[in-house]
């Protein structure tokens, strides 16, 4: 139990609690500070407001920002085992006949080199899937569109023409940032827009293929809320605060590791 503090001194320790831990939990908090639940849950209020964190169903995690788009070439260097073990587990969700809206990203990247099915059509942004899909029985179709380098994707108006006349069973969707506020976000409002139209575009499940380093992220446009989504697959070292609170809003939260050894 610690003294009893003013608001501002104890929302500054909350801050630092949260920085350093990554998340704190409400009923911890108040016993530490000797306040009630209610009191601690309007601390937490106060400091979400100001940006810091990100209310959950029992605390709150801490809120990153990120507003400068990585290259793609150093983006693929980062948690690239992770990033491979997504790529595999995702195949285990799609099913022949399927039509799959994806989009671009170095995740993305790993799911469509590891596509094993039969009578798939894929449409995707991403411009390096004429070489990432080695499956000869995939049907692959990009977008088109003005190229970014930056993000190897296809972007603009010809990418949106092409998605506005088609229907996919299953979307598959690349992050930058992923927050229970905030819903699924990016720093450049072109791919926020491709993405936002696949989902739109989509009559099936939902799926957000990331690793662990884009939850809680928030960047500077929004692709979609978190409500649109339906699963989200990422990786073993994901905190498990985070998974709770997606699995409490009804988000299916499938583990890569844990579903890959499942499989053998």
């Amino acid at each position: 139990m610690t003294e009893n503090l003013i608001p501002a001194d104890r929302q500054h320790r909350i801050q630092k609690m949260v920085q350093e831990n990554g998340i704190v939990r409400v009923a911890e908090l108040s016993k530490l500070f000797n306040m009630t639940e209610l009191t601690i849950r309007r601390d937490l209020d106060v400091l979400e407001k100001q940006g810091i964190l990100d209310r959950t169903h029992g605390g709150a995690i801490l809120r990153h920002r990120v507003s400068i788009e990585p290259l793609y070439s150093e983006k693929d260097q980062i948690n690239r085992e992770e990033k491979e073990a997504i790529g595999k587990a995702v195949n285990l969700f799609i099913e022949e006949g399927d039509t799959v809206l994806i989009n671009t990203g170095s995740t993305i990247s790993q799911i469509l080199r590891n596509l094993t099915g039969t009578n798939i059509r894929v449409i995707t942004s991403s411009a390096s899937a004429v070489m990432d899909v080695i499956n000869p029985d995939i049907e692959l179709i990009l977008t088109g569109g003005l190229f970014r380098p930056q993000s190897n994707s296809l972007i603009g108006g010809f990418a949106r023409m092409v998605l506005q006349q088609v229907s996919g069973s299953k979307a598959i969707i690349g992050i930058d940032g992923l927050s229970i506020q905030y819903g699924l976000t990016t720093p450049v409002h072109q791919e926020a827009e491709i993405g936002r139209l696949m989902i739109e575009r989509t009559q099936g499940p939902v799926i957000v293929a990331a690793d662990h380093s884009k939850m809680g992220v928030v960047s500077n446009f929004v692709t979609a809320p978190i409500d649109s989504i339906s699963m989200v697959i990422t990786d073993s070292k994901v905190k498990q605060d985070f998974v709770e609170e997606l699995r409490h809003r009804n988000i299916e939260v499938v583990i890569a590791e844990e579903i890959l050894g499942r499989r053998g």
